[in-house]
């Protein structure tokens, strides 16, 4: 369990630092093994250098003395220099592992985004890699063969992060390449069960409610599969109308984390999505039916 922390601006757009502390902290109070910052759902592609380093920084010192808590770093910079570097620092700074997403502005070839991949990898020394594959969102086009060639070449590659849709036909296929590679599925979890009937080894969602994401992974693990699709059943509404666009389930998941008491503001940076009547509706549905499990006042 993976959750991708999200960023709290004030009602000025300004970033909201002990707002984000909060969510980091509930994050080791929902006791999550891992966590990664910057993503999708943190805004990555809105923050400046200087706000995405002092996050960052952040992140690594509120988790560094957390037993068994590995802090992921996203380096979902374009230019191949530009990541590189970022790697570097990620690491010294005390990063656990790296999130590498691919370049994918403009259309560039295979072959280079291949030689970007490669050059994360080396950069990362022994540090793990986790190669976030989102087509729906990059155009990215990528395959099994591929990916196992460079995880042939480079044992750091250590996931897969599949946001294809479906994903279980490529957590499958990566399974089955030689040298085997591990899968976890993001994409809010809509494919979960039939993710985890296929093998994936882990789930990388927003972090809102990542409570219920920890139930479902929970009665899989123990052998109750009905009980995991009927909890997962009861979230799918949800989460597959919110995932219609990336900017939606940011802006949805900001509003139940301020219900949560995390932060004071809802607001996602411009251009953003505009939650609407009917759309404020359905989170008010979500905690009328979730909100005793995530701890939120009826």
């Amino acid at each position: 369990m993976t959750p991708v922390l999200e960023t709290p601006f004030r009602g000025d757009e300004s970033i909201d630092e002990p707002g984000f502390a909060r969510v980091v902290d509930a994050m080791l109070s929902a006791a999550v093994r891992s966590a990664m910052f910057p993503g999708f759902a943190s805004e990555y592609h809105k923050l400046t250098d200087d706000e995405r380093a002092r996050l960052t920084r952040i992140f690594l010192e509120h988790t560094r003395r957390q037993p068994g808590f590995s802090a992921v770093v996203s380096v979902p910079d374009h230019a191949t220099r530009v990541a590189v570097r970022r790697v570097r620092e990620a690491v010294d700074a005390g990063a656990a592992a790296i999130n590498v997403l691919p370049p994918h502005y403009l259309g560039p070839s295979r072959a280079s985004v291949v030689a970007h991949l490669v050059a994360v990898l080396e950069a990362a020394g022994r540090i793990p890699v986790v190669l976030q594959y989102a087509p729906a969102q990059t155009g990215t086009a990528l395959d099994a063969q591929v990916i196992a060639r460079l995880a042939a070449d480079h044992a750091n590659l250590a996931y897969v992060k599949v946001e294809s849709t479906p994903p279980g036909r490529l957590v499958e296929a990566l399974a089955a390449g030689q040298p085997p590679v591990r899968s976890m599925v993001g994409y809010a979890g809509v494919q979960l069960p039939d993710a985890l009937a296929r093998g994936v080894a882990g789930v990388q969602p927003g972090c809102s409610f990542v409570e219920i994401y920890q139930r479902i992974w929970s009665l899989w693990q123990q052998g109750d599969h009905r009980s995991a699709a009927t909890l997962h059943a009861r979230l799918l509404p949800y989460i597959a109308y919110w995932m219609l666009d990336v900017e939606l389930i940011i802006a949805a998941e900001k509003e139940i984390s301020v219900r949560r008491g995390w932060f004071e503001s809802a607001v996602c940076r411009g251009p953003g999505w505009q939650l609407d009547a009917q759309e404020h509706a359905r989170i008010d549905a979500f905690i009328d039916e979730f909100g005793t499990e995530l701890g939120i006042p009826a």
